[in-house]
Formats: C-alpha cells, sequence, structure tokens
C-alpha cells in the first residue's frame, strides 16, 4: 500500500486557516489518514527500528478524538447564544445537525480539505478525498491542531467563520420538535413508538420541576428536566436524538 507523497501546501492552507502554526507538525498531522501512515504496513520489529531512528508521524485520530470535544464545546456555545430563547432540546436538535458527519463533510468541503489529506495511493483513488466520513474526521482533526497550536480562541474563531453562516438557514426554520423527530426516527427503523416516564417531580404546585426519562425499545434512557412535563420529554428526547446520531456517525 504505497502512500501518495505529494507535498502538502501548508502555507496555503495555513492561509485558509486564518493562523500559522508555531508547531506546523501538528497541522500535517491532522491531515495523515490512517491508510498514508507506513508504520502500519510494517512489521512490529520495522516500526521498532524507525522509532528508535526518528519520530514517525501519526496519523488524525488522536486529534479527532480531541476535535470533536472542542467543536462540541464551541457549536454548543455557539447555538446557546443564537437562540437564547430555545429549550434543551430543541438546542440539542440544532445542535446534532451542525456537528454530523454530513454537515462536517461539506465544512470541510468549502476549505478544499480534500486536497490536503495524505491518503494512501489506493484510497485517493477510489474516491477517498470526498468520502464524507474522511472529511468529517479530517475537519475535526484540524479543530484540534489549531486548538492545541493557539488555544481555544484560535479554534473558536475558525469553526464561528464557517459555522455562524450556516445558522441562518436554521433561523428560516426551526427544526422539529424532539419528540417529533424521535417518533419519526423510530418508526423509520420499525421500532415501538418512544416510551416516556416521569422519574420525580420536585417543588411547590405553582412551579413544579419535572425529570422524565425516555426510552427507546430495550436501550438506555435519556432523561431531561424542565417546568413542565412537555418540556422535560422535549430535553429527554433531543439527549436521545444526539446520542442515536453520535452512534451512528
Amino acid at each position: 500500500m504505497s502512500a501518495d507523497s505529494r507535498k502538502l501546501p501548508l502555507e496555503e492552507l495555513q492561509r485558509m486557516l486564518g493562523h500559522r502554526f508555531a508547531e506546523p507538525r501538528l497541522l500535517e498531522e491532522a491531515l495523515v489518514h490512517p491508510s498514508a501512515n507506513p508504520r502500519r504496513s510494517r512489521t512490529k520489529s520495522a516500526r521498532q527500528k524507525e522509532a528508535a531512528a526518528a519520530p514517525a508521524m501519526r496519523d488524525y485520530n488522536r486529534l479527532e478524538f480531541i476535535g470533536d470535544r472542542v467543536l462540541g464545546l464551541v457549536v454548543a456555545t455557539l447555538l446557546a447564544e443564537h437562540y437564547p430563547e430555545a429549550a434543551a432540546g430543541e438546542l440539542a436538535l440544532r445542535y446534532n445537525a451542525l456537528v454530523k458527519q454530513e454537515s462536517l463533510a461539506r465544512f470541510a468541503q468549502s476549505l478544499g480539505l480534500g486536497d490536503f489529506i495524505q491518503l494512501s495511493r489506493s484510497e485517493r483513488d477510489s474516491g477517498g478525498a470526498g468520502k464524507p466520513a474522511i472529511l468529517a474526521d479530517a475537519c475535526e482533526a484540524v479543530v484540534a491542531a489549531l486548538y492545541l497550536d493557539g488555544g481555544l480562541k484560535v479554534a473558536e474563531r475558525f469553526v464561528r467563520r464557517y459555522m455562524e453562516p450556516v445558522l441562518e438557514d436554521f433561523a428560516a426554520g426551526a427544526p422539529k420538535d424532539a419528540k417529533t423527530a424521535l417518533q419519526e426516527w423510530a418508526a423509520a427503523r420499525g421500532m415501538a413508538t418512544p416510551r416516556y416516564e416521569v422519574v420525580s417531580q420536585e417543588g411547590p404546585p405553582h412551579e413544579p420541576h419535572f425529570t422524565v426519562a425516555v426510552r427507546l425499545g430495550s436501550g438506555e434512557p435519556e432523561t431531561g428536566k424542565g417546568g413542565s412535563k412537555r418540556a422535560a420529554e422535549q430535553e429527554a428526547a433531543g439527549h436521545l436524538l444526539a446520542r442515536l446520531d453520535k452512534t451512528r456517525s
């Protein structure tokens, strides 16, 4: 499995990202797909000799893990700012739509990120540079590289620059409420209707506070809280939808 050896135009990419890296190796690592990592195709002894001679370039998996968390923090904050009156369930739906694989792939495509990703020759020949899963992972890895090199403000500035225009599309029409979306998700897969259960009710009668759990089939439940049963159910449904989409991606 030979690697695509084309030279990465890091100067151009740094300009597009709006940040000059103090440690360019972080950006390089964020663009190495596992298929292009030569250490994966060598014997254990060969990898040990190589590591002793010089540290090898890692693929982007570790950075993608970090970037997922950084991106989540920035997007959640962004949504809370833009929709100050929205319930948690609605925020969860909007969040889920923005950070799902398809959305991140479009984000990466707007940067032309596929042209910078190091892939094995076979992976590139099979269209790997345009695969949503690869683009989404690389996008999160680049966010992590920005965070580790320049701090949260640098990563946040980059994410906001590309995410804020997308929020206008959401403003044109709010997404379906979380309970409806969860019911449609279950129906599309032949599953029974989601089951909601009041876990607790606290506070005086004129100002109650409910905790509600929702479960699909025999799966693990998610809970939500609110000043009414409906509000608590909406939040619980939003949390479960976010978990289901995360598991699917």
